[in-house]
């Protein structure tokens, strides 16, 4: 079995669903047609500037493909298909696929997407470090600028410490108090931390805090954060939407 991170970014325009949506339509393809089996889906915020060129949030969209068989080349020559003939017209979509082994340059990828959140970077650094990597990088249509986010979001996603998942989870009735066993039973939630990363035990009770909740991305991990509070006999509640908006 190999295992490969693919990074998404630039497919929507003002008025459409948006790169989420489209990501997670091709995971399900990617499964139906070929032996894959693909993670949860992970958004990376970059930097927001007028230099850069963006539809809506400028954040890239990032996931694991296992593929249990077969050459990966013709798995990538679909995903390429996909996002030509379903991005929005307009945008300026870019794919990269890494694969997951002892020679993947880690420490490159994840510089260069650290800096794609406080910097404006060029297709030309995008393009020097997938060659110098080894990587796939393409451009699937406009200016083919979203290959600076597709790779700058897998260097995010192997950094383990930035973005937060696809999708919006009910965990109980706001004000409901769990523990945080209970929510560990949950098959997308590996953890329960602070917003300072540290783990809460299994007997550690908490409150709903709202009716919908974000898992986001900390030690590599798909995690509930908390928040600490001082009501009653729980100590923490789960984060709100607005809190979310910062991973």
């Amino acid at each position: 079995m190999n295992t490969f991170l693919v990074c998404i970014d630039d497919t929507d325009m003002p008025g459409t669903k948006g790169t989420g949506w489209l990501v997670q339509a091709l995971c399900e393809e990617l499964g139906q047609k070929y032996p894959v089996q693909s993670s949860a889906i992970s958004r990376h915020q970059l930097y927001v500037h007028e230099d850069i060129p963006y539809t809506s949030h400028n954040s890239s969209m990032c996931f694991e493909m296992t593929l249990s068989k077969g050459n990966p080349n013709p798995v990538i020559a679909f995903m390429a298909q996909y996002l030509e003939t379903r991005c929005a017209p307009g945008s300026d979509p870019g794919l990269c696929v890494a694969a997951l082994d002892e020679a993947l340059d880690r420490e490159s990828l994840i510089e260069f997407g650290l800096n794609a959140k406080k910097t404006v970077l060029s297709k030309a650094a995008a393009y020097d470090l997938a060659r110098d990597t080894g990587i796939h990088l393409s451009e699937h249509g406009g200016t083919g600028q979203g290959v600076v986010g597709a790779i700058a979001g897998v260097g995010l996603r192997l950094f383990g410490n930035d973005g937060r998942y696809r999708g919006w989870f009910h965990l109980g009735a706001p004000g409901e108090v769990v523990s945080v066993a209970h929510l560990c039973q949950y098959p997308f939630i590996d953890e329960v931390v602070t917003p300072q990363g540290e783990s809460l035990s299994e007997d550690t009770l908490m409150q709903i805090g709202s009716e919908r909740t974000k898992t986001v991305r900390i030690h590599s991990r798909q995690v509930v954060v908390a928040q600490p509070v001082s009501n009653g006999r729980e100590s923490f509640r789960t984060i709100t939407k607005q809190e979310a908006k910062q991973y």
